[in-house]
């Protein structure tokens, strides 16, 4: 009995850090914004840290798929089955600090695959960590499938395949897109709420300074605020969240106008997405104005999506010859749009027909 049940942890084990990996490893930009979240001052406040998330997320997610494999085929098992007990201890510390004091609300362990609550997370790593201590315990259980040189021989393949899957995505685009705009999906119908939605429970806490002391009152209060009170702030406490629409924060603002629904009614829009000009990729921004002179002979209306200044944007416009505007958007939804900076999205009355990296202009299928 006690062999089946080590058996059935290392396979569970094994199998699930395989696949939990891979997934981050298909998108590891967006494992590297999560990564970062974490490094931010409201969380960890180690931004020293924020501009090696993208290598450190690469790091973590091949070292996740390599441990899985190496359980699974049992190579070096008490190395392995150590650094699976220091990595799962060091995730269960992470999402429990994130669900205790809910700072963030996604551990991106399954990327966009598959989102799950602070507490759903923290109990996945519970469950994780109960049988990699099943593992820890009965080490001698778990033996090596294959001789040594075919398991040093599976194990620098998958180091191999897990590189190479790196270069491409960061280079190109993810090879399954599990994101909101992906390509077939209407930007305007994921921004619908469906008749009847469960509606958010927020409690409001106001904030007024009473005789030169701040005191709080609750929305049931407010009649009781003293008369000469001054307003400091307002506090809001999520009680129940309501459904929220997968695209929820998607604009086309210029001007102080958003333009989102009359630029989504065009048939032919070619759309640049670049969330910061100031990071964006030279030779990626040196191929734009030649994109936007053949694509606006095609009947396609061109315009750039971006986060950065007004004066950022006019930068950007002189040093690379763009002659089409740009409308501002959350760098958020921007990063979820595409991950490479820039990128370009084709749109067919809201609905996106294509995407590809700057790399990959050549394949735009105008």
């Amino acid at each position: 009995m006690k062999n089946i049940i080590t058996q059935f942890s290392r396979i569970f084990v094994g199998i699930l850090f395989i696949i939990s990996g891979l997934i981050k490893l298909n998108d590891p930009l967006g494992f590297s914004y999560k990564l970062a979240e974490y490094f931010s001052e409201p969380v960890f406040n180690l931004p020293f840290l924020v501009p090696f998330c993208l290598s450190l997320a690469i790091f973590l997610v091949i070292v996740e798929v390599l441990l899985g494999i190496m359980l699974l085929i049992g190579y070096k098992s008490k190395f392995t089955i150590w650094s699976l007990l220091l990595m799962i201890v060091f995730f269960t510390f992470l999402t429990f600090y994130s669900a205790y004091f809910d700072v963030v609300k996604d551990c991106g362990c399954f990327g966009d695959a598959l989102h799950l609550t602070p507490w759903q997370s923290f109990g996945k790593d519970v469950i994780l960590l109960f049988f990699i201590l099943i593992l820890f315990v009965n080490q001698k259980l778990v033996k090596p499938l294959f001789n040594s040189k075919t398991q040093n021989g599976i194990t620098i393949l998958g180091l191999a395949i897990c590189t190479y899957i790196a270069y491409s995505v960061l280079n190109h685009l993810p090879y399954v897109d599990f994101r909101p705009y992906k390509v077939g999906n209407n930007i305007q119908k994921g921004m619908e709420i469906p008749e009847g939605a469960p509606q958010s429970v927020v409690k409001m806490t106001f904030i007024y300074k009473v005789n030169g002391e701040n005191k709080e009152f609750s929305e049931d209060d407010l009649m009781n605020i003293p008369e000469g009170a001054e307003f400091v702030d307002r506090k809001d406490k999520v009680i129940t969240e309501g459904y929220i629409p997968p695209i929820h924060d998607f604009t086309m603002t210029k001007d102080d106008s958003d333009y989102k629904d009359e630029l989504l009614q065009e048939p032919k829009l070619l759309m640049i997405v670049t969330y910061d000009l100031t990071a964006s990729n030279e030779e990626g921004m040196k191929k734009l104005a030649a994109l936007d002179k053949e694509a606006s002979a095609k009947g396609y209306k061109v315009i750039g999506m971006t986060n950065s200044s007004p004066g950022e944007i006019e930068k950007a416009q002189k040093k690379y010859n763009l002659p089409f505007d740009f409308y501002w958007c959350d760098a958020i939804a921007l990063k979820t749009i595409e991950r490479s900076n820039p990128s370009i999205v084709l749109l067919e009355k809201g609905t996106i027909k294509q995407k590809v990296h700057y790399n990959d202009i050549s394949k735009l299928a105008l």
